[in-house]
């Protein structure tokens, strides 16, 4: 009987298997914390998709005020039955936005670890043609659902940004 307990015991899962998850954003933190230090100029962009014709590049430029690892729980991404996200509306692409990082229907709720960048925008250019309204986060001066401002502020995970020099 205790040579079973002892198997089961070297069997069981580790305690810290229960610990959430780094996604990229949280391991950029930690292999490369001087990228996103307090006052350094960084740059989120979209488009700039194609081979022959390239879409235009749109971006949201600010200063970093902090960064930090943090824990969510990921829930499940809301979806739209019968639409795939690039038929999404607006209104629909902003509540997936605002929900993301989250899982899919099919996968188990978790928690992981991200790392989440606080900005202080300083300039921006986004898309206005319909065709962008469900392709990102910026569109018709808007970051999501929010207005753009100057000096407002904003929070992304660290591997969507890029030094302002790129």
């Amino acid at each position: 009987m205790r040579t079973l307990l002892v198997v089961l015991a070297f069997l069981a899962p580790p305690s810290f298997a229960a610990d959430p998850v780094l996604r990229p954003s949280a391991q950029l933190l930690f292999k490369q914390p001087e990228l996103l230090q307090a006052g350094r100029c960084v740059a989120y962009r979209e488009g700039g998709s194609g081979w022959v014709m390239t879409e235009p590049v749109y971006y949201l430029k600010g200063t970093v005020l902090a960064a930090e690892v943090r824990t969510r729980h990921l829930g499940r991404c809301p979806t739209v039955p019968g639409k795939n996200i690039e038929q999404y509306s607006r209104e629909e692409f902003n509540r997936h936005a605002l929900a993301y990082p989250c899982v899919a229907e099919t996968a188990p709720e978790r928690d992981e670890q991200l790392g989440v960048v606080r900005l202080q925008v300083a300039d921006w250019e986004t898309p206005h043609g319909v065709r962008a309204a469900s392709a990102g986060r910026l569109y018709r001066g808007m970051f999501i659902d929010r207005k753009l401002e100057k000096g407002m502020e904003i929070e992304l995970e660290a591997d969507l940004l890029g030094t302002c020099d790129q």
